[in-house]
This record gives C-alpha cells, structure tokens and sequence, in this order.
C-alpha cells in the first residue's frame, strides 16, 4: 500500500509551533498550583468547588495538544498509510467534551444547591498566627488562579489561528473559563460575606452556562471535522480555501473550469481537484501543475488527487 508523502509544516510557523509548546508547559506548571491553592482553600463554597473542578478539567486541553503534537509528525507508514493528522482532532475532541461536562456538571449541581436553599458558611482561617474571615484567603486564591490564565489564553489565541490548531484554541477557551470562574467565585464569596446565601450558588450557574457554550460549540465543530465537514477557520468560519483553491487552478491557461473538494484532516486540508480541460486531457505534468497550483494557495492544503471534472460528477 502506498503511503501518503510526509507534511512538513513551513518554517516560519516552527517558531510559533515551539512557543505554543512552551506556553502549554508553562501551562500545566501554573495550572498544578492553582489546582493545589484552590483545593487548600475552598471550604464549602460551592463557587470555589467549581473554579476548583474547572481547574483540574484545565489540563487536558494541554496534555492533548502536547500529545498530538508528537503524533502528528510521525511518518506516514503501511499501517497508517494517510499518516496520524487525525491526531489532532482526537484531541481537540477531548478538549471540547471535557468543557461541556464540566459546565453541565456545575450547572447541574448548582441550581440543586439553589433549589435545597444550601447556605454555604465561610468560617475563620489563621494567617501568621492571626484569625482572619477565610473569605479573605479563598479570594486571594482565586485572584492568584485568574492572572496566569488571563495572561496565558491570550497569548494562546493569535498562536492558535496562525497554525491552524483547533486543540489550542480549545484550550484558550479553558483559560478564558478559567479567570472567568475566578471573577465569578470573588463574586460569590463576596456575596456570601454580606449576607446573601444564594449568591455562591449564583456564581457558580452563571459560570457554568458560559463554559457550556464554549464546550458545545466546540463540540460541535469537532464532530463536524470527524465526518468530513468542510473546512473552517478555528474560530468556526467557514474557510475560503477551497474557494481559492478553485482560483488558482482556473488560472492555469489549459484550464476552463475547477471544482474542488476538501476536508480537515487535523492540521491540513485534503481532497479532490475537479478540472475540465479546455482541450485535451490530464497528462502527469498537469496533474503535477495542478497540484502545485493548490498547495501554493495554502500551507494546510497538502494532499490533492487530481480527476477530470466528468470523473467526480455523481459523487
């Protein structure tokens, strides 16, 4: 069986392919601390449970991205003659499935707590010796586990849609869910503070909703990616490509008209390239143009199987 040629991603996206990879590690370094702070000052607080949850869900974006990552540069073999792209929208899968529990599964349990009127109770805590209001720790926990976050999907973002990484993104929603949580828990303990009961359990459905957005949409572009939906952008657009694709191959004088068709495969696009030759038919040095006219278009398109337009119709 013959195997697909290697992908090779351009050199000047292995720069930003290194500093995402290095801002995934700062990511899961940051992350084990704010897991261990969270958890140390919680309490009962059901605001602080949630950012503490949320937290701990915080890791598999990373650990997906780093993993796929390494098996998307594997070379194409006889076992896995189209290589491992897929790789990477197993992982953006995980990601996306991953925030849509977390957001149900605190949405769930916080309007619970609202329905059974839970009136969460914030005691003292000993701080160099002295006894101080324990919301006082648990908001300074939460300020702590926003600020790195903030900063780090930030920076994820422009990294995310100049590779095309649908698992970065992801995980640059987890970190907008994550300073999210935590202005929302302040919130909440604040609430607490002065008397308002419910406001923890407030906080915490209010939290839950928009991670529940972010985890469906997400979602739902990775199954759409799984059963060959049509290209989009990493913020759900749909991509030009193909649209573009179909130029560049018109351009060729010998070419009357193009259709193309594409899938995402992780990282890159694959498909057909459709062409009604205007006399004549393919010959292996127009195949090979043809080829060249679409990969020049965009780094992503990487395998194209060239036909006659006659060829696809029916399809």
């Amino acid at each position: 069986m013959k195997a697909r040629a290697r992908f090779e991603l351009p050199e000047e996206l292995e720069g930003g392919l290194r500093r995402a990879v290095r801002l995934e590690w700062v990511t899961l370094g940051f992350m084990a601390s704010i897991v261990a702070v969270v958890y140390l000052t919680m309490g009962s607080s059901q605001a602080m449970k949630a950012a503490w949850i949320e937290d701990m869900l915080s890791f598999v974006a990373p650990i997906a991205f780093l993993i796929s990552t390494r098996l998307r540069d594997r070379e194409p073999s006889e076992e896995y003659p189209y290589g491992t792209h897929r790789a990477v929208s197993i992982a953006f899968l995980a990601g996306a499935v991953a925030l849509l529990l977390f957001g149900v599964y605190i949405l769930t349990d916080s309007v619970a707590g609202l329905i059974r009127r839970e009136h969460p109770t914030i005691g003292l805590a000993v701080v160099l010796s002295h006894p101080v209001w324990a919301g006082w720790v648990m908001i300074g926990a939460l300020a702590y586990s926003a600020i790195p976050p903030l900063i780090l999907g930030r920076m994820k973002l422009p990294l995310a849609r100049r590779l095309h990484d649908k698992t970065l993104k992801t995980d640059a929603d987890m970190n907008r869910a994550d300073w999210l949580t935590a202005g929302a828990g302040i919130g909440g303990i604040v609430g607490i503070g002065v008397g308002l009961w419910w406001a923890d359990g407030v906080a915490g459905a209010v939290i839950s909703l928009s991670i529940v957005k972010d985890g469906a949409d997400n979602l739902t572009r990775v199954v759409k990616d799984l059963v060959d939906h049509r290209p989009t952008t990493v913020d759900g657009d749909v991509s030009d490509v193909p649209d573009r694709v179909a130029a560049s191959v018109e351009a060729l004088e010998w070419v009357e008209h193009a259709e193309v068709r594409l899938r995402e495969e992780g990282h890159v696009f694959a498909g057909e390239v459709f062409v009604s030759p205007r006399d004549g038919g393919l010959t292996v040095e127009r195949v090979r143009s043809v080829q060249e006219a679409a990969r020049s278009v965009d780094w992503r398109v990487h395998d194209v199987v060239v036909t006659t337009r006659e060829a696809g119709q029916g399809r």
